[in-house]
């Protein structure tokens, strides 16, 4: 039995929907405050509704799994410093009960989601795994914690636990309605329907946009990694950025919109948000070396599969 937490979600639903291609027996934790039981439709997973928060829900969703993808999580970097409790009872409380509840229950593997935000807004490009870490946020805080905590059950217990810093995901079933969600799925929504975007800053601010079936790859590479692999002398735990390894503006993000919908999209430009990193993107080398990880989707295309999806959602709903 293979546990996904946050599976309900964005990337979690796609997740388990690979997984459940493979032929795995999969379950569900989601506490839905942004996950949708309709991303699983169809699937033959066992849910089970409840919060990673709650220790005694997260011992009955471990209980018989040898596999953990730990996917839930508190994703916004602005609520996080609008709301540290919530952060905290969610990215680090919420993952220490996911990881000593696979020592108890003897799972085998972990893997769970860190962040590039980890790296905080140190000018060194492109990101290693072994740069220094400079969190700035409460999000990026909790993420080394999780590090940090994957290390010490390694080192202690013998709980493989491998983390995979994501940088910024995209793809359908991104939810663009919240302020909080990922900035291309409210590009992408808004540019289906020929409206202008709104930017926080100049717009060349840079990043390292991967697309969520090459995030759900990375997931499945490292849960099959062999544990000589896993070996990567930096840290006790096995560290791998995730991303497309390059490094693309807003600005350019626009400019595809209208290359691939046709549309004059105007751009209102704003100050900057708080907590906001200038420039980001990832070195992928370890993760291609060792998990055989290699992005196949180039942002176009990405951008293309992601129109199409909101679309059909758009047609569905009308």
């Amino acid at each position: 039995m293979v546990l996904v937490t946050g599976g309900a979600g964005f990337l979690g639903s796609h997740l388990v929907e690979a997984l459940v291609k493979e032929g795995a027996r999969v379950r569900v934790l989601d506490n839905l405050s942004t996950g949708k039981l309709e991303n699983l439709a169809g699937l033959p997973v066992a849910f089970i509704e409840g919060d990673i928060a709650d220790r005694e829900t997260v011992q009955t969703a471990v209980s018989g799994c040898s596999l953990i993808f730990h996917q839930a999580a508190l994703v916004s970097v602005p609520l996080s410093i609008k709301q540290p409790l919530h952060n905290h009872l969610s990215n680090v409380n919420g993952t220490f009960n996911v990881f000593d509840a696979a020592r108890e229950h003897g799972v085998r593997r972990v893997v769970y989601a860190s962040s590039a935000a980890v790296y905080g807004n140190l000018p060194k490009l492109p990101k290693q795994e072994s740069d220094p870490l400079a969190p700035i946020t409460p999000y990026a805080a909790a993420k080394q914690m999780s590090e940090i905590m994957a290390g010490a059950y390694t080192a202690s217990y013998g709980t493989e636990m491998v983390g995979l810093r994501y940088m910024n995901i995209f793809g359908p079933r991104q939810d663009p309605s919240s302020p909080y969600s990922g900035v291309l799925s409210i590009f992408c929504r808004r540019a289906m329907q020929g409206q202008g975007v709104k930017i926080f800053g100049d717009g060349e601010q840079t990043r390292d946009f991967v697309y969520v079936g090459d995030v759900v790859q990375a997931n499945l590479r490292a849960a099959q990694a062999s544990v000589l692999k896993l070996v990567t002398g930096e840290t006790p735990t096995a560290v791998f950025n995730v991303g497309r390894g390059e490094q693309t503006s807003l600005n350019q993000i626009v400019d595809a919109l209208r290359q691939i919908t046709g549309h004059d999209i105007p751009i209102s430009y704003g100050p900057e948000r708080e907590g906001d990193i200038k420039h980001s993107y990832a070195d992928i080398s370890r993760a291609r070396n060792i998990l055989g990880y290699q992005p196949q989707t180039s942002i176009l295309d990405g951008l293309r599969e992601t129109l199409a999806w909101f679309e059909e959602s758009e047609r569905v709903l009308a």
